[in-house]
């Protein structure tokens, strides 16, 4: 599947992909931070932002999606680094496709089942009828009646498109991502190991990755790091994003 992306900067390639419900937006200020020193790439993966919509969406195909963008660019040695659902994408690429990466870098997820974590968002992004909004705002204030939180509310609605005969249709792909939910919370398929040079990245707040899941990483990633970032939940990046610069930047340039 083509994925829509954006590249900033030259240098060795470094491949940047989000999580459940972003898009490649919510990296820009971070990829033009590393675009000094690399040439970036981040994308929309399917079903979300401007990529294309599908009805099949797990990571073994989002994986398969991105090794097409690296054929296809001619691209070797890439750095990929992945936040959440993007994660799990990279992890999955990474054991695919060992040969095609440098270092990889993986946020605030682990390589094992999750249980369910999203019901009461999938529940208030079905009870909006988008077609008869007439503002964000409307918007917001229909989603804090099952949302309270308002960073939690701004990010989902980043999601939201006006159209042109007035309205608004989500971008996301909320019918099929709501149905392949159990697929994004799986661990990866295969058995394999990556053996190259591997950060993980938690927010020292997060529930994402706990100290027991450290045995599990180092059998797949036998040469993994891992590093927190205090102070910060699931979207460290987004919370403390000087600090999470300098942290990748110097594993990638280690």
């Amino acid at each position: 599947m083509p994925l829509h992306f954006e590249s900033y900067g030259c240098g060795s390639p470094l491949l940047i992909l989000h999580g459940l419900f972003g898009s490649l937006e919510n990296w820009r200020t971070l990829s033009k931070v590393f675009s000094q020193s690399y040439q970036v790439f981040v994308f929309d993966q399917r079903n979300h932002g401007r990529s294309p919509h599908s009805a099949i969406f797990n990571y073994r195909v989002m994986a398969e999606d991105l090794k097409e963008f690296v054929r296809q660019k001619g691209l070797s040695s890439i750095h990929l680094l992945g936040h959440s659902m993007g994660g799990k994408t990279a992890m999955q690429f990474a054991l695919t496709y060992p040969e095609e990466i440098n270092k990889l870098i993986v946020v605030d997820i682990a390589p094992k089942v999750y249980l369910p974590g999203h019901d009461d968002i999938f529940a208030a992004l079905f009870s909006l009828e988008v077609q008869d909004l007439r503002s964000r705002q409307e918007a917001d204030d229909a989603l804090a009646k099952h949302l309270p939180d308002l960073a939690l509310r701004q990010f989902l609605l980043k999601n939201l498109e006006r159209e042109a005969t007035g309205g608004f249709h989500w971008r996301i792909n909320l019918e099929a991502i709501h149905k392949n939910y159990p697929e994004m919370l799986k661990g990866l398929e295969g058995d394999g190991q990556f053996h190259r040079p591997t950060l993980f990245i938690r927010g020292g707040n997060s529930e994402y990755i706990h100290p027991e899941d450290l045995p599990t990483i180092k059998a797949i990633f036998p040469q993994a790091q891992l590093v927190t970032i205090p102070h910060t939940g699931h979207w460290v990046h987004a919370e403390a994003p000087q600090e999470f610069a300098k942290v990748v930047l110097n594993f990638l340039a280690g």
